[in-house]
């Protein structure tokens, strides 16, 4: 059996309009920083490195690209692909698009 590896898709669209004030859409509740000193997003891709993991498809507004790069830099974590959103649209069309991402990810 072939030796096979897990690739994590996260999905860090959304805007914290729940988490205002302290959110705000330029910096949304999952780039925040709470309570460890790491964002929601960076505790999260952490979660899901090792061996049995593929790095990353990160997915997220094209507004929040420089800041997820930043972040995931900050934690030592090279995503195999960041996929900008234009506008945010629901799950549906993130998830076609990981799924293309990943599809090629693999048969390369």
């Amino acid at each position: 059996m072939k030796n096979k590896k897990i690739v994590p898709v996260i999905l860090s669209g959304g805007f914290g309009k729940r988490l205002w004030p302290l959110s705000r859409a330029m910096y949304p509740k999952q780039l925040q920083t709470l309570m460890s000193g790491k964002s929601l997003l960076q505790e999260t891709v952490l979660r899901v490195t090792g061996l049995e993991f593929h790095n990353p498809v990160i997915i997220c507004n094209d507004e929040h690209r420089f800041i997820v790069a930043q972040q995931l830099s900050e934690i030592g974590v090279n995503p195999s692909a960041i996929i900008l959103e234009p506008h945010g649209r629901n799950t549906a069309p993130a998830t076609m698009a990981a799924v293309a991402c990943v599809k090629n990810l693999l048969e390369s």
